[in-house]
């Protein structure tokens, strides 16, 4: 019989340092900032001192490598109360380019919007129009077509810090349907056939009282675990300033492979107290029976005096469920 060859061992691996130049000049670029640093690549470290940085750096920098073959990392500064706001922009072929005011969406639980708001009660006319100019300059510059998101944290000073671009439709795009009167699937549509914006949306954008957006999702409104199967009973608010988007009906199955929205429950208002009092009453009226949704939970958030004084930031559940604990 041939001889076995004996099993080769892998050599255990070491961890890419990194480069000792590299940490000296980050200690040197932060040293005099007073402001807190946050290094990231999956799991932000917060850095709140210059002594904190090798240790913080180090353990960042091996997470990565171990977890990607790649210990490079990226910082920046650190917001402890943000908000998160976002603009909704229509771009067409012919390099126009508009935007539909803001979405606040601070309202979230592990980083998953739960409610959406426009406008934001934080967004001032002046601050509004600023960035509203700088989208439009900026997106203008590089050609580009389509309906499309951009997503900021505002700091506690009311600074605006970007996140990101969603180049596409937005769960939460109802609310700004509701506040400008634009049909933004529609728009989207016309602007993919080729039309010009000033035929599609003629005319300035007038941002018309408040509209907020429930996520009605098939989960426990405690526990928050996944709440799969058949809908005995279901039946949608209605009346002025409702709307209703959902494909889900009585007998209908909610299977356990998909998101858990089932329905986005939207109401309209004069102002942000008449949007709430219709969303209050709407969520009264919402009947799902046979699994468990996320309605009881909305109902209690538009209870809450923190909510109803828009005194909030990304935080805000942690400390609504705390609360609730107690």
């Amino acid at each position: 019989m041939p001889k076995r060859k004996p099993s080769q061992r892998r050599k255990p691996e070491t961890t890419p340092q990194p480069p000792r130049d590299r940490l000296a000049e980050i200690r040197a670029e932060i040293q005099d900032v007073q402001q807190q640093i946050e290094t990231k690549r999956r799991d932000g470290r917060v850095i709140r001192t210059a002594d904190e940085l090798p240790k913080l750096f180090q353990a960042a920098h091996s997470e990565a490598a171990a977890a990607f073959g790649n210990g490079d990392l990226y910082m920046e500064k650190f917001i402890e109360r943000p908000r998160h706001i976002e603009f909704q922009i229509l771009a067409d072929e012919h390099g126009k380019v508009i935007t539909l005011g803001e979405r606040e969406c601070s309202i979230q639980r592990r980083h998953q919007k739960l409610l959406e708001e426009s406008p934001s009660m934080r967004v001032t006319p002046k601050l509004r129009k600023q960035i509203a100019e700088k989208l439009e300059n900026c997106l203008g510059e590089i050609g580009y077509q389509n309906a499309g998101t951009i997503e900021f944290l505002m700091d506690e000073d009311g600074s605006m810090h970007f996140i990101e671009m969603n180049t596409r439709i937005q769960v939460e795009h109802p609310v700004t349907e509701m506040v400008t009167g634009v049909d933004l699937v529609k728009a989207q549509i016309r602007i993919a056939n080729g039309e010009k914006l000033s035929d599609i949306v003629p005319g300035p954008i007038d941002m018309r009282g408040h509209s907020i957006e429930c996520r009605i999702n098939a989960e426990h409104p405690e526990k928050f675990t996944p709440s799969a199967g058949k809908i005995t009973a279901f039946n949608t608010p209605g009346g002025t300033g409702v709307r209703v988007d959902t494909a889900a009906y009585a007998e209908g199955v909610i299977p356990p492979y998909y998101d858990s929205l089932i329905a986005k429950l939207v109401t309209h208002g004069r102002d942000r107290d008449e949007a709430i009092a219709r969303m209050s009453r709407a969520l009264e009226m919402f009947i799902v029976e046979g699994i468990h949704t996320t309605i009881p939970l909305h109902r209690k958030i538009m209870e809450n005096a923190e909510f109803r004084a828009a005194h909030f930031d990304t935080k805000f559940m942690e400390r609504f469920l705390e609360q609730a604990k107690g």
